[in-house]
């Protein structure tokens, strides 16, 4: 039952009035302004939500630009590649040309010893030395890219409404305050659950109040784990892709209904899979 009188005393402290006083530089009179103390809480709250809201754009924004840099980059050497080709082409012509003329006689006579045009073989063997190894450059870089998008979590595992969040919570069971790892997404009992990444399978099998329990790891420190399964569909070692089916939803284990308990653990800890939810990273 609530304690009405400790309800009363809460209350009472969090509108107490918090007198902030603003002094200015002149001589005018300061400024005194009276705010309940959970206005004050509320404000810092905000400030709070919003400075980490501004500082993962800013992170967002930075690494646009960083592959709008380098992707920039990998077109103007790809601009060079192309007009080395098309030298060597033109080159290739005027070659063929020469020597469809017959004799060494004619070829002498017909060939152009002016500078204009003139192939620098050993420069031209260094420029697409060079260019190999920018094309190596180019396609490491995408390689590395289409890897981290590929093992990094997007979306949900399930269609389904998400009945609890990731963060402090009451245990729907044991009543007591816990901290909830990740979220549960309720769902139709026999309905597919899929990988939000490419991976490998690390565990699956029964694990106490999880139930049905699949662990996938994803590399980049990427591991994300789904419990309360009705049944798995994958073993251990099987190399998964990202929407292939691991398992069905179910109620086994420690559970109220049919949903899918989903984590996301990123270097060895566990983290909010609502910024995975819409692809972000």
């Amino acid at each position: 039952m609530f304690d009405i009188h400790k309800i009363k005393i809460v209350l009472k402290k969090a509108f107490t009035p918090v007198t902030i006083m603003l002094i200015p530089h002149s001589n005018t009179k300061p400024f005194n302004l009276k705010v309940p103390s959970i206005g004050v809480f509320i404000s810092i709250i905000l400030w709070f939500i919003g400075t980490v809201y501004v500082f993962s754009v800013a992170v967002d924004t930075f690494e646009y630009h960083d592959m709008k840099r380098k992707l920039n980059y990998y077109s103007q050497q790809f601009l060079e590649v192309d007009s080395t080709i098309s030298a060597l082409k033109k080159a290739e012509n005027e070659f063929k040309k020469l020597f469809s003329l017959g004799s060494k006689e004619k070829i002498i006579e017909n060939v152009d010893t002016s500078d204009s045009g003139s192939i620098d073989i050993e420069n031209l063997k260094e420029q697409i030395k060079k260019t190999m190894e920018t094309v190596g450059e180019i396609k490491d870089y995408l390689r590395l890219q289409k890897d981290i998008y590929l093992a990094t979590p997007m979306g949900l595992p399930v269609a389904g409404n998400i009945t609890s969040s990731y963060g402090k919570r009451e245990h729907p069971r044991s009543g007591k305050e816990d901290l909830h790892t990740g979220l549960d997404i309720s769902s139709g009992s026999g309905s597919p659950v899929r990988s939000t990444a490419d991976g490998i399978v690390s565990f699956s099998g029964w694990s106490g109040g999880s139930g049905n329990f699949v662990v996938l790891e994803h590399g980049f420190g990427f591991s994300t784990c789904y419990a309360h399964n009705k049944m798995n569909t994958v073993r251990v070692g099987q190399k998964v892709n990202r929407g292939d089916v691991i398992g069905y939803v179910g109620s086994t284990g420690n559970t109220t209904g049919p949903h899918v308990h989903y984590e996301v653990w990123k270097d060895g800890r566990s983290v909010n899979p609502h910024a995975y939810i819409k692809g972000r990273s």
